[in-house]
C-alpha cells in the first residue's frame, strides 16, 4: 500500500489561488490586444481613405469627399483642401476603447495625403 506525502496535501489550494489572480490579467491582456489591432486596423483604414480621396480629388472628381468617407471607418471627418496645384486630404476617426471604459480608452486617429492637380497638367514635347 501506497501513502502520500504530507506536504502534497498543505499545497492543494496554491494553484487555485494562483490561477484566480492570473487568468482576469490574461483576459485583460488579450482584450487590450485584440483593440489595439482594431485601432491599428481603423489607422490603415484612414491611410487608405485619404488616399483614395486625394487621388480623386486630384482628377477633378466632385465625389472625392465620398468616395473617402466609404473607404473611412464610421464616423470620420474628411477635409479637402486645395494650394496651388496640389490637393491635400485628411481623415479623422476616433476609435472607441473596449467595452465600458469605451470613451476614457478612445483614441484620435487621423491620415492624410498630398496629391497633384492632374487636370492642369499640359504634355510638353511629341513624337517623332
Amino acid at each position: 500500500m501506497r501513502s502520500e506525502p504530507r506536504n502534497r496535501c498543505a499545497d492543494s489550494g496554491f494553484v487555485t489561488a494562483e490561477t484566480a489572480v492570473a487568468l482576469p490579467a490574461l483576459v485583460l491582456l488579450a482584450a487590450m490586444l485584440i483593440w489595439g489591432v482594431v485601432a491599428a486596423a481603423a489607422q490603415i483604414r484612414c491611410v487608405d481613405a485619404a488616399r483614395v480621396g486625394a487621388r480623386a480629388a486630384a482628377r477633378g472628381e466632385a465625389d472625392a469627399v465620398v468616395l473617402a468617407q466609404q473607404a473611412a471607418p464610421a464616423g470620420a471627418v474628411v477635409r479637402i483642401s486645395q494650394d496651388g496645384g496640389t490637393v491635400r486630404v485628411t481623415v479623422e476617426a476616433l476609435c472607441q476603447g473596449p467595452g465600458r471604459l469605451g470613451a476614457v480608452l478612445s483614441v484620435r486617429l487621423s491620415a492624410a495625403a498630398v496629391a497633384e492637380r492632374e487636370d492642369g497638367i499640359s504634355v510638353v514635347g511629341g513624337g517623332p
